[in-house]
């Protein structure tokens, strides 16, 4: 099947796990063509070259993120209207905003400040969430969260359907009518009471991000006489929901396709935690917040299949509207390969620690130096390695410098005697450094390996020391419990004492430590290995094929009338030779002394609605009934789509199958 796999700010160009999980899927399923949209900006020239893309990749599309992309990216208008948006077009889209942000710009069901996210497509999916206000007289709240998620949806779709006739859509977004449809949905009676205050500066910048996020819509992916585009796709798969998931819902909307979106980091938890920075204001923040929560509602709501890849990001999209019932967890697949070795290997000092990652606040390294100050007390020979560069947060500079100054003020350069250099018990490294070559070595140095945040999505780094058959000590955050699952110590966050105790505790049971390893790597081998996400991924597509089998807007044979005909080529016509041929070929092929009798039945005459396209009540209707109440001879009646005897020709008609009864009954052969 082909399969349209949409992606954000990763795959092809950009680098990391994204690109590598995206890599990794495609690599893995061969039996597919894939067609890459990806919302990235090309790579530099100055960039390394991207690994060469497999054969059954037949398309890369991509557009960059910024605001004002190339207007030969944009979708192609008809070529009458090709021309800028008239007073037509501009009613329309006052039309249209004005719905969609209404939509999210208004107070939740009662009045309360609550997240907006929890109220949309509320009732759909099991009820109102926990902590909905009472209902109020006009009407109860579920009924009033679903008009508005049914509002927001239909603003979206007639914006969608304004770019397909307009090219004009984004002079639209920054123009003076988008500003103020804001300006009147926020001084509204039943706005947000973040946004009633809203200034002039803080519209523009709303008005700015809604036309970031709404730019899929004017790209020319959807399709026109020239190439298929998303309308030619069997199905599409959203890596991440957002803006990524915008192309898969308007390919749902126009030509019906199953939209399945995977997200292993939650694409709204990463845009709160990305918002909440004092240079935004309060009524920017809430506005677009909402509209992202309005966009995360929707995207579930019309996908086919939602599969998060741990708990903790399936506990966010229940809470966001999802529907348990098509929400299914398939873990990240990684590539266990590159630690086969240090698995069978013991470590290269017993009483070091590990920590891998990114350096940033979310990690507090400061808690873990403060433990391992505790630790020193006990496990004098104790040494800790920190591995990881710069993450970005744009704090973490300065975050790694405070780090470093704690870590030379608990730890001053110590010598073993007289004669020695002193050396800190605590360094900094990274990856690809002469100390740290792979990431292999750095777990392999170490007996024990420590995670300290307190804030965290699916812990990589964990697998990765799990792979390593590693005992590992982590704080209990975001899926921390659901990888490890009993294979290694667990301790609450921002506790630099239990951190220090269960440390510790490894440092001096070499036995524990080596049951917890050998049982980490069993279960991370049989849970999060990229065979595993790919056979998952690969029967989800089954799955969800297997439901829409045939779309009409995807079958291009059609009969006069116009109805679809899905199996107007058979598949038999695939295969070369002469008696797969079909048509006049096949005629041809029919040897001249057969022609006394037809080899083939009668074919379909042009216009005539085949008998599978014609609905049961027309079929019903249709059924001729003859004058006699009877065939000749006995014969059922002509019933469209059953098979029954033919009888062509008559007296006097030597020509059929009458005709030549009675050239044989001349000669004496009947």
């Amino acid at each position: 099947m082909r399969i349209g796999l949409l992606t954000e700010g990763g795959y092809p160009y950009a680098s990391g796990e994204s690109q590598a999980w995206c890599d990794r899927l495609v690599r893995g399923l061969t039996g597919h063509e894939f067609e890459v949209y990806a919302l990235s900006a090309e790579p530099r020239r100055d960039a390394p070259p991207r690994p060469e893309l497999p054969r059954h990749v037949r398309l890369v599309r991509s557009a960059p993120p910024g605001d004002g992309f190339p207007a030969g990216r944009r979708r192609a208008g008809e070529p009458r209207r090709g021309r800028a948006p008239g007073r037509r077009a501009r009613r329309r889209f006052a039309e249209c905003f004005g719905d969609l942000v209404a939509a999210f710009a208004a107070a939740p069901p009662g009045g309360e400040p609550a997240n907006p996210v929890v109220q949309a497509r509320g009732a759909a999916h099991g009820g109102a969430p926990a902590g909905s206000p009472p209902a109020a007289p006009g009407g109860a709240p579920d009924d009033v969260a679903t008009s508005k998620a049914d509002r927001f949806a239909g603003g979206l779709y007639g914006l969608a359907e304004l770019a397909r006739e307009y090219r004009g859509l984004p002079a639209l977004l920054h123009s003076e009518d988008a500003v103020r449809l804001l300006e009147a949905a926020c001084h509204g009676p039943h706005a947000l009471p973040a946004a009633s205050g809203a200034q002039v500066n803080d519209l523009l910048a709303v008005t700015a991000g809604l036309a970031r996020a709404l730019r899929p819509l004017s790209l020319d992916w959807y399709g026109d006489r020239h190439a298929p585009g998303l309308g030619g796709v069997d199905l599409c798969h959203a890596t991440s929901g957002g803006a990524a998931a915008l192309p898969g819902l308007l390919a749902k909307h126009f030509f019906a396709t199953p939209l399945l979106v995977t997200e292993y980091g939650v694409r709204l938890r990463e845009h709160y935690l990305a918002r909440a920075t004092p240079p935004l204001s309060a009524p920017v923040r809430a506005l677009l917040a909402a509209f992202q929560g309005a966009l995360a509602a929707e995207t579930y709501a019309q996908a086919a299949l939602v599969t998060p890849g741990n708990t903790h990001a399936r506990r966010w999209q229940e809470r966001c509207g999802a529907d348990r019932a098509r929400l299914r967890t398939v873990y990240p697949g990684m590539d266990a390969a590159p630690f086969a070795a240090v698995a069978d290997a013991a470590a290269d000092d017993p009483k070091t620690l590990v920590w891998v990652g990114t350096i940033e606040p979310a990690k507090d390294l400061m808690a873990l130096l403060h433990a391992f100050a505790e630790i020193r007390k006990a496990e004098p020979e104790a040494t800790l390695r920190i591995v990881g560069g710069v993450g970005r947060d744009p704090q973490a500079p300065g975050y790694l410098a405070h780090c470093r100054a704690l870590a030379a003020q608990l730890f001053p350069d110590e010598a073993a005697d007289t004669h020695s250099v002193g050396e800190s018990p605590v360094s900094f490294e990274e990856v690809g450094s002469p100390e740290v070559p792979t990431l292999a070595d750095a777990y392999a140095s170490g007996a024990v390996v420590v995670l300290s945040s307190v804030i965290e999505g699916f812990p990589r780094s964990l697998v990765e020391a799990m792979f390593c058959g590693r005992a590992t000590v982590s704080t209990d955050a975001g899926a921390v419990c659901e990888v490890i699952g009993g294979t290694g110590l667990v301790v609450p966050p921002r506790n630099p004492r239990a951190l220090a105790e269960a440390c510790t505790a490894l440092l001096g049971d070499p036995d524990r430590r080596a049951r917890l390893g050998a049982a980490a790597r069993a279960r991370a081998l049989e849970l999060f290995t990229v065979e595993q996400n790919v056979a998952a991924f690969r029967g989800i597509y089954l799955e969800l094929i297997s439901h829409a089998p045939a779309r009409p807007a995807a079958c291009g044979a059609r009969d006069a009338r116009g109805v679809p005909q899905p199996f107007a080529r058979p598949a038999e016509s695939h295969v070369p030779g002469r008696w797969a041929a079909t048509g006049a070929a096949t005629r041809a092929a029919v040897p001249a002394a057969r022609d006394a009798v037809s080899a083939t039945p009668a074919a379909v005459p042009e216009g005539r609605t085949p008998s599978w396209a014609v609905p049961a009540q027309e079929r019903t209707a249709a059924l001729p009934v003859p004058a006699d109440g009877g065939a000749e001879g006995g014969e059922a009646t002509g019933v469209r789509g059953v098979r029954q005897p033919v009888r062509w020709g008559g007296a006097g008609d030597r020509t059929g199958v009458t005709g030549a009864k009675e050239r044989a009954q001349e000669k004496g052969q009947w």
